[in-house]
């Protein structure tokens, strides 16, 4: 099952986020297949503000997990985090 990570950055964070991009790159290498598709949001001036991040896993719980372990989260970056069940509709892809 598809599920949607979205989050937005605390104001003034963009620092944090450039100096924790290494680690988050990694961690979401790591996920493997896990992993469907990952980017950031970004504002007015083009600089990222959020992410958006797509896994394929069992269920809610397990992407949970996966939001909470972000190194991004660990370094608080994120004003907000929200995790739900999403359904590719359109131009799907062969295998998910």
């Amino acid at each position: 099952m598809l599920f949607i990570i979205e989050t937005k950055d605390k104001l003034g964070a963009l620092d944090l986020r450039l100096k924790t991009r290494d680690e988050h790159l990694k961690y979401l290498d790591a996920l493997g297949e896990k992993l469907v598709l990952a980017g950031p949001f970004l504002d007015e001036n083009e600089k990222p503000c959020g992410s958006l991040i797509v896994v394929k896993v069992e269920n809610i719980e397990e992407a949970k997990e996966i939001a909470k372990n972000d190194p991004y989260q660990l370094a608080g970056l994120f004003e907000s985090s929200s995790t739900r069940a999403w359904l590719w509709a359109v131009n799907k892809p062969e295998g998910l």
